[in-house]
């Protein structure tokens, strides 16, 4: 009567919390925005990533989240008690159970940090489960059958590839490279290009508007605002997909590396599976357009895009809140205060 039951997605660019009986109910950019002379929290969420780049010098905009793993403990804490306090809004003395999702390849440490932050935010028992899945579980496929399948989820902060198969993982792969390191290689590119300089929102868009992993027959340009690097004066250039792709080779050249080295890993009866089944993909990179295509081309496995890619880990932590009993396996602690 007196808890209630919360899943979190904890990523490096966005959170989700998924409440049991709700579904998602909050998405939020993973940003707080600090006043540095009295360290207070001035924005969080989405009003704070509004602010990124457009503060006056006492106010910083923190990604406390940096390859999927805590950086600035203090300002994580503060942005799960603003998450966990909207969730739970409304209700007095009501604690929450919480289930939060972290990436495979973390460090013990790294995996307390999650934990005791939860613990401080507010959440009274805190359960820890690996993201990629809870991304299975939420894209629906059949983890707890003994077949293999196989999700690669590019979030903000890493790409998390793994072979699923009887509520485990068989193998696994967390590279830390994914839509931030997309960004990276659109800022550099245009740097060494043009000489122009351009804020990390602005390589967001451009991403979102013209990126691309596999030639397309459209090819769309984008006027895009900077500052010449060699008079300093603001300026404007067209862009074409086509140079946004050749930006994107380093990075996305280290996602199916992940993807290979994960697939020479599997034992050869899942491997089997996972030719018939293919590969989903998952998390905010899965939309970048043609990735599917290029990775079928490096793999020869068909592969599919989740049909809500951004929702999957959160889904999937509400899956497991709804049956706690059909995934005690997924989890790596005991459930018993379910």
């Amino acid at each position: 009567m007196f808890t209630k039951d919360i899943g979190i997605d904890l990523g490096t660019a966005n959170t989700l919390v998924y409440m049991r009986g709700k579904g998602i109910i909050i998405r939020e950019p993973s940003v707080v925005a600090v006043n540095t002379r009295t360290d207070k929290c001035r924005y969080v969420g989405k009003d704070a990533k509004d602010v990124i780049g457009r503060t006056p010098g006492s106010i910083v905009a923190v990604r406390p989240l940096k390859d999927g793993v805590i950086a600035d403990f203090d300002i994580a804490t503060t942005m799960l008690q603003e998450f966990i306090k909207k969730a739970m809004r409304g209700t007095v003395l009501t604690k929450a159970n919480v289930i939060v999702c972290i990436p495979s390849g973390v460090t013990a440490v790294e995996r307390r940090a999650v934990r005791e932050a939860c613990k401080k935010a507010g959440a009274q028992n805190v359960l820890v489960v690996e993201e990629p899945m809870a991304a299975a579980i939420g894209a629906g496929l059949p983890t707890n059958a003994p077949t293999g399948s196989m999700i690669v989820d590019i979030g903000g902060g890493t790409s998390e590839v793994a072979v699923v198969s009887l509520g485990g993982i068989v193998a696994s792969r967390s590279v830390r490279c994914a839509g931030d390191a997309f960004d990276a290689a659109i800022i550099n590119f245009i740097k060494k290009k043009y000489n122009l300089l351009i804020g990390e929102r602005t390589a967001e868009n451009i991403k979102l508007e013209i990126g691309s992993a596999f030639p397309s027959e459209n090819e769309e340009t984008m006027e895009i605002k900077g500052r010449n690097l060699l008079n300093g004066l603001p300026e404007n250039i067209t862009i074409s997909s086509a140079e946004i792709r050749d930006a994107l080779v380093e990075p996305l050249s280290k996602v199916i590396d992940a993807i290979k080295t994960t697939l020479e890993a599997t034992p050869p009866e899942l491997a089997a599976d996972i030719i018939d089944q293919g590969i989903t993909l998952a998390g905010g990179g899965a939309l970048l357009r043609g990735l599917d295509k290029l990775i079928n081309r490096e793999t020869g496995m068909p592969v599919y895009i989740a049909e809500y890619p951004l929702d999957c880990v959160a889904e999937g932590t509400g899956k497991i809140l709804e049956n706690i009993d059909k995934y005690q396996d997924t989890l790596t602690e005991n459930v018993k205060y379910y």
